[in-house]
């Protein structure tokens, strides 16, 4: 089974790392750690409709005692970096190999499989960066059985599921009320909702290019749109199967999820659909944009190429009189070798005639319209 392995972390803004491949022939089940993926930290948030408890964890076996209790058990991972705790995770949850190979061996593409008393969920995550522009990508992987959460995520430092942590601690909304399909539930809402602060900003740097396409086009501006094309489409890629995903949640007659939840799941799917329509609207303007820089661009070169044979049509016949003058002729032998040599006031004469003339090309061009600048378009 060959599965390709590398991180997106930096999707967005950074190039992507050399890819990796299981070599062929395989055993299934294989897991590879990358070298620089940070090591897992584990958080346990135990929660009732009376009382929530938080606390890290330092080994995988440490939270057995809560994974068949009546409350809600989330078991937050949050990294990859270490195959002893990654395996023993395995062992205490009963993972099947293949979905280990799954939640370690990123990315892979969001989908849901059901394995008897648990149900397996791959998602992707996407938060927007704050110093600069693009987004930070990562894989969550659910495996959700009936009092049992566990997620694990790619990186320990920033995730989306802090409003969710807070309900809970707070007692808010009906999240303590409900089981761990909830809870399921409540975290894949936050993931979806979390692309509407990435598209906003994607939003706002498609009006800035939209200026500075109609005003002053630049090659720089060119690779900028041609940046954002490639965000938006990674964009896509993660959201289009988590349409699929939340389709199949609602679908499937599985016992772990219930009718009330789908309910919920269907708001979900719902918001995921309008954030497709939102990526699919900023690519065709991200596409519009290119015709329209390629069309200034065009007009830009027409404006120069018009310029350019102005200047060279007043010259013509300027170029033919200095030309004519330029001749050596003897006005003693003949009265019709350019007595005009000879008159006072020839030279600034001959400047006054090809001035006029300048000036009279001028007029007539402009009366034509010629003379306009039509590179720079309007709104």
């Amino acid at each position: 089974m060959a599965k390709k392995k590398h991180h997106l972390n930096s999707i967005a803004t950074e190039p992507e790392n050399e890819d990796f491949y299981h070599q062929p022939g395989t055993i299934p089940g294989t897991i590879i750690v990358d070298a620089n993926a940070p090591p897992p930290k584990i958080v346990l948030i135990d929660y009732s409709p009376t009382e929530a408890i938080s606390k890290e964890i330092d080994t995988p076996e440490e939270c057995i005692p809560y994974l068949d209790t009546e409350s809600v058990s989330w078991v937050d991972v949050r990294g990859l970096g270490n195959e002893d705790i990654l395996q023993r995770l395995g062992q205490v949850f009963e993972l099947h190999p293949l979905v280990l190979e799954d939640i370690v061996n990123v990315p892979e593409r969001p989908k849901v499989q059901d394995y008897e008393d648990q149900l397996v969920i791959i998602a992707r995550m996407v938060m927007p960066k704050k110093k600069n522009h693009g987004f930070h990508s990562e894989q969550v992987s659910f495996v959700l059985g009936k009092h049992y959460l566990l997620t694990v995520q790619e990186e320990p430092k920033r995730d989306c599921f802090e409003p969710v942590r807070s309900r809970i601690f707070k007692n808010k909304g009906i999240i303590c009320k409900n089981g761990s399909d909830y809870l399921a539930y409540a975290l894949i809402d936050a993931i979806i909702d979390g692309f509407f602060p990435v598209l906003e900003k994607y939003g706002e740097r498609i009006e800035d290019l939209e200026d500075e396409v109609i005003s002053q086009p630049t090659p720089k501006t060119l690779r900028k749109i041609y940046k954002v094309k490639q965000e938006l489409l990674q964009l896509r890629r993660a959201i289009w199967p988590q349409r699929n995903l939340l389709h199949t949640l609602i679908q499937d007659d599985n016992e772990i999820i219930s009718n009330e939840v789908r309910v919920y799941l269907r708001d979900c799917y719902d918001h995921a659909v309008q954030v497709i329509d939102m990526v699919e609207t900023y690519r065709e303007l991200a596409s519009g944009l290119m015709d329209v820089y390629l069309s200034a661009v065009s007009n830009r070169m027409n404006e120069i190429m018009k310029l350019l044979t102005v200047i060279s049509a007043i010259f013509i016949p300027l170029t033919f009189i200095a030309g004519v003058y330029g001749m050596n002729f003897n006005t003693e032998k003949s009265p019709y070798n350019m007595p005009e040599l000879n008159w006072y006031w020839g030279y600034p004469a001959c400047l006054a005639v090809m001035a006029v003339i300048a000036a009279l090309l001028l007029y007539i061009f402009w009366h034509k319209g010629w003379l306009e600048n039509s590179s720079r378009l309007n709104r």
